[in-house]
């Protein structure tokens, strides 16, 4: 296929949030009041009980061993509730951690173990290259095919959304930080570091069979079912970087003998709907931090933060 769309016509000064999430609302529309991204969504309360052993690597409270209180929201990627449950996106487990003094950590995290752009520039140029065009309703197969030849930072993602099929359950999913984080000690030694969220009952994904009979709301009323059957649990393990590894970019991997950690072990008791939920008005920026983790400078994580920001007061004036 010949490509008549330029890769010059891709954003070339730096985007701000509000044309992020501007682009987001021409992607998929606005339902007034809600999330611009990961729409569609589930609260969910528990706790965590992290392991001192990480004290070495961080003074943060939450590895002081004690029950902190959880409050989270699973997730699933797009701004459109009319996305399916089978979609080939990313899911997301967002959570709030009540920290003793009244401090907050937050922790948010997708299903996927490196993100789709190195920029926030290059997240922008992928939703505006898959925004439907309004005379098919669908995206421009030019302007897809262009946007990835011209973006190679998208192909690790689009490699594994390929090969792994959608989970059976959020509590089956595994979730990953994305970004490197910077722990640091009480002697203030930082220690780079990413981390992610192992099920107990084992990561479990649907079969080829199995996404063409799937109804296209389950995971909803599947982890609410679980939670009232008895708790649901995920085991934190805490990869320690090297000072080489690649710490600003997110979608590069992390070599795979990286020493891993356990960190503790994150109970879920209850899930409910987002609508009125205990979940619905958090933003959960991941730039919220306590003391002993610190954000590094890749781009797209700083970024979230206005971003988050600029859809979460959109959506309070539209309540």
């Amino acid at each position: 296929m010949t490509l008549l769309v330029s890769a010059t016509s891709f954003a070339q000064d730096i985007v701000s949030a509000d044309q992020v999430v501007g682009a987001l609302e021409k992607q998929f529309g606005v339902t007034p009041g809600q999330r611009r991204n990961h729409i569609n969504g589930v609260c969910i309360t528990g706790s965590f009980i992290g392991d001192k052993a990480i004290q070495a690597y961080t003074n943060s409270p939450l590895f002081s061993g004690k029950k902190i209180p959880v409050i989270g929201r699973f997730s699933l990627a797009g701004g459109s509730l009319k996305i399916p449950d089978t979609a080939r996106n990313p899911r997301g487990m967002a959570l709030e951690f009540e920290l003793p003094k009244k401090a907050v950590q937050h922790f948010t995290m997708l299903n996927v173990p490196v993100f789709g752009a190195s920029t926030p520039n290059s997240f922008y140029d992928g939703v505006i290259a898959n925004t439907p065009d309004p005379a098919t309703s669908k995206p421009d197969p030019e302007k897809v095919a262009a946007y990835k030849v011209s973006h190679p930072d998208a192909r690790a993602l689009s490699e594994y959304l390929a090969q792994n099929n959608p989970i059976t359950s959020y509590a089956n999913s595994d979730f990953y930080s994305i970004h490197t984080f910077k722990f640091i000690n009480k002697n203030n030694k930082t220690t780079l570091v990413k981390w992610r969220f192992i099920p107990q009952e084992g990561v479990k994904r649907l079969s080829d069979e199995e996404l063409k009979t799937a109804s296209t709301r389950f995971l909803d009323q599947d982890i609410i079912a679980k939670t009232q059957a008895g708790p649901v649990r995920w085991d934190m393990l805490v990869i320690i970087g090297e000072p080489s590894d690649e710490q600003e970019n997110p979608t590069v991997y992390w070599p795979a003998n990286r020493k891993e950690i356990k960190a503790g072990i994150l109970t879920l008791t209850s899930a409910s709907p987002q609508q009125g939920g205990v979940c619905e008005k958090i933003n959960f920026d991941p730039l919220v931090m306590a003391d002993g983790i610190a954000p590094t400078n890749d781009p797209v994580l700083l970024f979230r933060s206005p971003a988050y920001a600029d859809s979460y007061a959109k959506r309070l004036v539209e309540k």
